[in-house]
C-alpha cells in the first residue's frame, strides 16, 4: 500500500459573500461583513482540507489559463496540496462559483463552467493511483476520463493497494450506468441523501444503500445535512448525529466530511470512528467561511468529536 491521498475530480474557485440576504437594488451597495476567494470542489476541496488536516495529498484536475487558475494553483500549493498533476487547459477558463451565503449559511450559486471537471488520463495519473494509500475518486462521467478509462484507473489504484472513496460531481444523466463498472472497486461511496435517492430510485436511504452495495461498493455513507450521516455496509446500518452548530456556511460540509473520513482512515481509525471524525470536520467548517471554514486542524475536529454533542444514533 502506498502514501498519502491522490484527490481526481473537480476543481473550482469559489467567490464567497457573507451575510446576503437580500441583492442590493440595481446601481446601489451593499456591504458585507466578508468577501473570500477558496480553492473548492469535490476533488480540490476535499483535498485542501485533507491538508489542512495533516495528509499528504495531491490533486489530478485541471484549471484554465486564466488569472483564477493562477490563483488556485498557487492557493492549493500554499497549503501543502501537491498540484503537479493539476492540468491547465490552454483554452478556456477556471471553473469558477459565485456564492452569496444567507444569515442561516445557505445560499443559492452561479456557476461558469470552465475546465474544472476535465481529468487528464496520462502514465502519470496512473501511476500515482497505484502509488497512492488512498484515492478520492469524485470524477464520475468528468471529460476526459472516458469509460473503461476510469475503472482502469481505479483497478490500478486497488491493485496497488489503495483505500478507494467515491463521491459525485452531480448525479447526472448517465451516472449509473458508470457507477456500475467503477463501485466494485470503491471502499466507500459518499453521495449525500439527496443524489444517494436519486440514484438508486428509493426514497429509504438504508433501501438506497443496499441498492448502491448490491453494485459493489463496500460500504454507503450518506451525508444528510442537519439529519447527520448514515452508514450501511455488511456490518449492518449505524447513523451519525450532526453536531449542534449555529452554521455560517455549509457550502464545502460535504467535500470536508469526505477529507475527514479519509483522514481517521490515514490514521487507522475504524470507519464508524472515522464517520464520527468527519462529522466533525464538517461542523468546524460550516461554522466558518469557505472550503476550509473554522477548521485549524486534526486535533481540533477531534476534540470536538469527542467532546461536542453528538454521537451515534441507534
Amino acid at each position: 500500500m502506498g502514501d498519502g491521498l491522490l484527490a481526481i475530480g473537480l476543481t473550482t474557485l469559489d467567490i464567497l459573500a457573507r451575510p446576503v440576504d437580500a441583492l442590493p437594488a440595481p446601481d446601489t451597495t451593499a456591504l458585507v461583513e466578508q468577501i473570500l476567494l477558496a480553492p473548492a470542489g469535490t476533488a480540490a476541496g476535499a483535498a485542501l482540507v485533507a491538508a489542512r488536516l495533516g495528509m499528504k495529498t495531491a490533486l489530478a484536475s485541471c484549471v484554465g489559463a486564466d488569472a483564477a487558475g493562477r490563483l488556485v494553483r498557487a492557493e492549493l500549493a500554499a497549503a501543502g496540496v501537491d498540484v503537479t498533476l493539476l492540468a491547465t487547459a490552454p483554452i478556456g477558463t477556471t471553473s469558477i462559483t459565485i456564492l452569496p451565503i444567507n444569515s442561516a449559511g445557505q445560499r443559492p450559486n452561479l456557476h461558469a463552467l470552465g475546465a474544472g471537471g476535465l481529468v487528464q488520463d496520462s502514465p502519470a495519473l496512473r501511476q500515482a493511483a497505484a502509488n497512492a494509500g488512498f484515492v478520492h475518486f469524485a470524477a464520475v462521467g468528468a471529460a476526459g476520463l472516458e469509460a473503461g478509462a476510469d475503472a482502469a484507473l481505479l483497478k490500478r489504484a486497488r491493485e496497488g493497494g489503495a483505500f478507494i472513496t467515491c463521491d459525485l460531481i452531480s448525479p447526472r444523466r448517465g451516472v449509473m450506468e458508470r457507477l456500475r463498472t467503477l463501485l466494485p472497486y470503491v471502499d466507500v461511496f459518499l453521495p449525500n441523501a439527496a443524489e444517494a435517492r436519486f440514484l438508486s430510485g428509493r426514497e429509504d436511504l438504508i433501501e438506497a444503500g443496499r441498492a448502491l452495495i448490491d453494485l459493489g461498493a463496500a460500504a454507503c455513507v450518506f451525508t444528510d445535512g442537519a439529519q447527520g450521516s448514515l452508514l450501511v455496509d455488511a456490518d449492518g446500518v449505524r447513523r451519525f448525529a450532526a453536531h449542534s452548530i449555529t452554521p455560517v456556511d455549509t457550502t464545502s460540509c460535504g467535500d470536508s466530511y469526505c477529507a475527514g473520513l479519509i483522514a481517521a482512515l490515514d490514521r487507522g481509525w475504524p470507519l464508524d470512528d472515522a464517520c464520527r471524525l468527519a462529522t466533525a470536520v464538517s461542523a468546524l467548517v460550516a461554522q466558518g467561511l469557505g472550503t476550509l471554514g473554522a477548521l485549524t486542524g486534526f486535533n481540533a475536529a477531534e476534540r470536538l468529536m469527542r467532546h461536542g454533542a453528538a454521537g451515534a444514533a441507534a
